[in-house]
């Protein structure tokens, strides 16, 4: 059966990522009814920051030739390192298990916040292997940022995801962007509303198409 990680990293509990995510998740449970979800809220539930343990962990898998959880067990039995493990390793058994990595961000200062920033930095070792599985970034920007806008050349959120899931394999990755949403809010963006409720809608069609379209059986591995 499919499995479905879905994180959200925004600060704000009514933001335009959140209803994203929402309506990829009631979609995506239509289309697989027999599918697993697991949520994970980074702002409510935040996850703990790298410290000298965690990145002394990474060195370790790096040295022992570990490559997968059951040897990371081993080289973590280390008192040293005990702790930053136990931190770590419920966050990538999740990872793992998910065919399917839906994640709701704003952009904050032209990339990622800080809460999915440290997901990362926690999940990320030199052997992680999502190579087979999608994921979905649901992404709302308070500006416009995309092809021929004034400040493409500012998005650092949509190029850095790409570098990042490139890296460890993860070919299989979407993007839908809900743009201008200070529109709604800030009175001196007040004429592009009609643009942001567009892009909304859009963002909101291509929604329900890419949760119908994810992968519906487990990889082989």
């Amino acid at each position: 059966m499919p499995q479905l990680l879905h994180l959200d990293a925004s600060a704000r509990s009514d933001s335009f990522s959140r209803e994203l995510g929402v309506a990829f998740v009631d979609h995506w449970k239509a289309a697989h009814p027999e599918g697993v979800y697991t949520y994970r809220d980074l702002v409510a539930d935040p996850v703990q920051p790298i410290d000298e343990a965690r990145v002394k962990l990474a060195t370790q898998s790096s040295l022992n030739g570990v490559n997968d959880l059951a040897a990371m067990d081993e080289v973590a039995t280390a008192p040293e390192l005990a702790g930053a493990w136990a931190a770590t390793r419920p966050l990538i058994e999740e990872l793992l298990a998910a065919d399917v990595l839906v994640i709701g961000t704003p952009m904050y200062n032209f990339t990622v916040p800080g809460a999915l920033k440290t997901w990362m930095d926690r999940v990320t070792l030199p052997w992680l292997p999502l190579a087979g599985k999608s994921a979905v970034i649901l992404s709302a920007r308070g500006g416009a940022y995309g092809p021929g806008t004034p400040r493409e050349e500012f998005d650092f959120q949509e190029p850095f995801l790409r570098a990042y899931f490139s890296v460890l394999g993860l070919e299989d990755l979407e993007f839908v962007h809900t743009e201008l949403t200070h529109a709604a809010v800030m009175p001196f963006l007040a004429r592009f509303r009609d643009v942001h409720e567009a892009s909304s809608g859009t963002a909101l069609d291509r929604v329900k198409a890419l949760a119908a379209r994810v992968p519906a059986e487990t990889p082989a591995v």
